[in-house]
């Protein structure tokens, strides 16, 4: 159970940067070398280099090397652990709001 939770800490604490999310969405669609990713961003290479690594340290993406270049692809494995924490109060919250309106109609 702890182990889950560190994992989700890293998971959650990688997508709580806007920039990171941005660059999970950039290679959602297709594989990018990090100075790919670099040219959208108003940062370094190296500010670039060490949000890819804290999405890696996550378990968010794979990096592997092509040439003198690190080609970066997302990983949907940890995606889809914080999709299933996400989901399991996604089916509390319904619960809750069908017997809301349940309470309501009664009424």
């Amino acid at each position: 159970m702890v182990e889950s939770n560190l994992a989700l800490d890293k998971i959650f604490g990688a997508l709580a940067d806007v920039t990171r999310r941005d660059i999970l969405e950039r290679i959602s669609t297709a594989e990018h070398t990090i100075s790919e990713l670099a040219q959208f961003y108003a940062m370094s290479l190296a500010a670039i280099a060490k949000h890819v690594s804290v999405l890696e340290k996550a378990g968010l993406i794979t990096k592997r090397r092509s040439g003198k270049e690190k080609v970066i692809q997302i990983q949907p494995k940890n995606i889809k652990v914080a999709a299933a924490y996400l989901g399991e109060y996604e089916k509390i919250w319904n619960a809750r709001f069908d017997t809301l309106e349940k309470l309501l109609e009664d009424k």
